[in-house]
């Protein structure tokens, strides 16, 4: 169920109808190519906008019925035939460059409102084509899928912390700092204090709220495709579960789903039970 960067998204699982699992595969295998030219490796970031121009180019190919470049063979054909299967629309994958381009120059967001639009281009797009592809249009579920997909992009923000501030980075919208007096440096030098918990808490409870409020979907997802969904959606919140249980210290350790994490999730998805919030600070 991951992919890289795409973490707790489902991608072509045995849950997934074997019908569906090629366009399911392009559309994951698009967005994390595109991902690692936005961020892997020691590129500069000119050259990293330069290749997704290229990716975008192609992209554009195959929906003007031109031949792509040779570069991507084994993202542009499969993911032209899923747009051909499935009518894939075409401004969900440009959006998504859009926001891969976006952290390539742009390390602060200044706001919860502005990392919600972030997310709503880098994260967002994938659910709203993986409906696209199970046959789902209204409006009601392409609100949930946005729900989901921010929650979980936030989700990975917060239990990376560590990560990203040791690179520079940093996602914590600048008027949340304001709030609890924590200075941008404090965070960069991650220097742990109960301004910094505290801080890190009321970013997990709002995107816990994201992930609940998109959860009914799962309900109204046909057979295995609900199942999937909701195990995806109970993995961000155990995510957020054990960040909470390290007193929303994670400036210096990185949670993270386990093996033994599994059969916790199969049981809560049977169950329909949703994890309560918890503050509880004993370990893993």
């Amino acid at each position: 169920m991951t992919v890289s960067a795409y973490e707790r998204f489902p991608v072509a699982s045995a849950l997934c109808p074997p019908r569906l699992r090629p366009a399911v595969a392009a559309i994951y295998r698009y967005a994390k190519t595109a991902d690692d030219l936005a961020d892997e490796g020691p590129r500069a970031p000119l050259e990293r906008l330069t290749d997704l121009q290229a990716y975008r180019a192609d992209l554009h190919a195959i929906y003007e019925e031109r031949s792509p470049s040779p570069r991507w063979p084994q993202v542009f054909g499969p993911l032209a035939q899923a747009c051909r299967e499935f009518g894939l629309p075409q401004a969900p994958l440009d959006d998504l460059l859009s926001g891969f381009e976006q952290d390539v120059a742009k390390n602060r967001y200044v706001s919860q409102e502005e990392l919600l639009e972030y997310c709503r281009r880098a994260a967002n797009p994938v659910g709203r084509l993986l409906l696209q592809v199970y046959g789902i249009h209204d409006e009601q579920a392409q609100h949930e899928s946005d729900a989901i997909c921010t929650g979980l992009q936030l989700a990975n923000f917060w239990r990376d912390l560590s990560v990203d501030t040791r690179r520079g980075r940093l996602y914590v919208p600048l008027d949340v700092c304001r709030r609890h007096r924590v200075p941008v440096a404090s965070l960069i030098a991650q220097q742990e204090t109960p301004a910094t918990h505290a801080l890190v808490r009321e970013l997990v409870e709002w995107t816990r709220e994201l992930l609940i409020q998109g959860l009914p979907l799962s309900a109204r997802l046909p057979g295995r495709l609900g199942w999937e969904l909701k195990l995806v959606v109970l993995g961000g919140l155990r995510i957020l579960e054990k960040i909470a249980r390290l007193d929303y210290a994670t400036l210096h350790e990185r949670p993270a789903l386990r093996a033994w994490d599994g059969p916790l999730l199969l049981w809560r998805a049977l169950r329909r039970r949703m994890p309560a919030p918890t503050n509880n600070t004993s370990p893993r």
